[in-house]
């Protein structure tokens, strides 16, 4: 296998209620989150809002590193 294989595999898309699991957070303050643009969100054709994983992991190690 090549480093490449994976290129066009689409990457995990996270809904709103699935982010807010790993934020222990209410799914409104996610959505908040992305109108506010703390967070990318990526409509789909229905208009519903979905969060890229890779980003979310990204901000949820940002967090487990900042000082208290």
């Amino acid at each position: 296998m090549s480093q490449f294989d994976d290129l066009d595999a689409p990457e995990r898309l996270l809904t709103p209620s699935e982010v807010a699991q790993l934020f222990r957070v209410n799914p409104k303050t996610v959505t908040r989150w992305a109108r506010a643009g703390k967070l990318t969100a990526i409509r789909t054709l229905g208009g519903h809002r979905r969060f890229r994983a890779s980003e979310i992991q990204r901000c949820l190690e940002e967090m487990a590193h900042e000082p208290e």
